[in-house]
């Protein structure tokens, strides 16, 4: 069933399980008001009346009580933040920096300033150093490339865990220092 201007009746929201105006069958039920306040129990009908008079819907919030309890909402105002909530937790996420012990100093800088961006929209940035052939045997230079990354990035970001070895990588995560902007 599609929703149309000026109808009062959704489709079932399969996610939430939750049934709004019409579809709910159930009489009497317990009902609350846009606020958050109890208006009692009523009629179905009644409580279809209610919602209609003041433009909002009949929503069942909990189902599986006897009478069931239903909200007045916006509907469609609470399906839209919803999805907005949804939208908030995955933006931040993990990005992957890659070098190598021999990365030149300004190929490093463009890495750092790269990583800068990253850490400045708060995401979290793995600085990932590979080896290669026998470049395993100079955890010297790799130590100091990211060392290097630290104190440039110690403005903008915290070690979260520290540089280790681990096979033919050492890895190191650094953390935005404030939360994201915007």
């Amino acid at each position: 069933m599609a929703y149309f201007p000026g109808q009062k009746s959704f489709a079932r929201d399969t996610r939430h399980d939750l049934r709004v105006n019409e579809q709910i069958r159930l009489s009497p039920l317990v009902v609350i008001d846009e606020e958050g306040k109890p208006l009692g129990v009523m009629e179905r009908d009644a409580a279809l009346r209610l919602a209609d008079e003041r433009e909002l819907d009949l929503v069942e919030v909990a189902a599986n009580v006897r009478p069931p309890v239903c909200r007045l909402m916006d509907y469609s105002k609470y399906k839209y933040r919803q999805s907005k909530k949804k939208q908030k937790g995955h933006s931040l996420a993990m990005k992957e920096i890659r070098l190598r012990p021999k990365t030149d100093e300004h190929d490093l800088e463009v890495k750092i300033r790269k990583a800068r961006e990253l850490l400045e929209k708060g995401h979290k940035v793995l600085i990932n150093l590979l080896f290669r052939g026998r470049e395993i045997a100079h955890l010297d230079l790799a130590q100091k490339s990211m060392q290097l990354v630290v104190e440039r990035l110690g403005d903008v970001a915290k070690v979260e865990t520290p540089a280790r070895l681990a096979g033919r990588r050492m890895n190191m995560v650094l953390a935005p220092l404030k939360a994201a902007r915007g």
